[in-house]
């Protein structure tokens, strides 16, 4: 089963990455981790990342596809795979799919979690993350046990810099103008499910693996 989940910041991408990658026993592919990691191992191709990103550039798309292509060559990713916040922007799409043809593979699903924009904004200026191991919270529909304290870990609790309204605006603007046309590519290509982001996380889920298994 090779996935991709699409949606605006705020959709809830990652959390329903981690429940599919449970249940499918698939990893969960995030371009940010494994760009951290090849930079962490000092690849050839992570060597080449840091010195865009020492520049406070954006990673070139071909090496952000390398880095793709490296990942799901590897022994876990036989059965399937998420990729979760890639691609982007049509140009990425067009060359994941170059790529992915080259290795006989497929994207079986594109699942596109469909959220308002102002839901976007009360779910991210509402929302905490722990530091220490990167559970997330929301003060009104995940509220922590202990204000402030992470249930599993007991770490502090923090607030993103750039979860507030503004800057979420302009993130807004830019999935629009980059990431949205992306449902149109993959309708075309027949394998677009589109799921309402709405509910409990375990309902969205639920609608979620329906459209897998459509």
């Amino acid at each position: 089963m090779r996935l991709i989940l699409l949606g605006p910041p705020g959709a809830g991408k990652g959390t329903q990455a981690k429940l599919l990658k449970e249940k499918f026993q698939i990893p969960q592919i995030s371009t940010g981790d494994i760009l951290r990691q090849a930079v962490k191992d000092n690849t050839e191709l992570g060597a080449r990342a840091k010195i865009v990103m020492d520049a406070g550039q954006l990673v070139p798309d071909n090496v952000v596809i390398d880095l793709i292509k490296d990942r799901i060559r590897q022994e876990d990713c036989k059965a399937g795979f998420i990729l979760d916040g890639f691609p982007r922007n049509i140009a990425q799409a067009e060359k994941l799919s170059e790529t992915l043809v080259e290795m006989n593979l497929r994207i079986d699903k594109v699942i596109d979690l469909e959220v308002s924009a102002e839901e976007v904004l009360n779910r991210l200026t509402g929302r905490s993350t722990c530091p220490e191991c990167g559970a997330m919270f929301h003060h009104i529909s995940r509220p922590p046990k202990v204000s402030g304290v992470c249930d599993g870990c007991g770490g502090r609790l923090e607030q993103r810099p750039d979860d507030n309204r503004e800057t979420i605006q302009e993130r807004l603007k830019v999935y629009m103008g980059s990431t949205a046309p992306l449902k149109e590519f993959y309708k075309k290509q027949e394998n677009l499910k589109m799921v309402e982001a709405k509910g409990s996380v375990e309902e969205i889920f639920s609608n979620v693996c329906k459209m897998i298994d459509v």
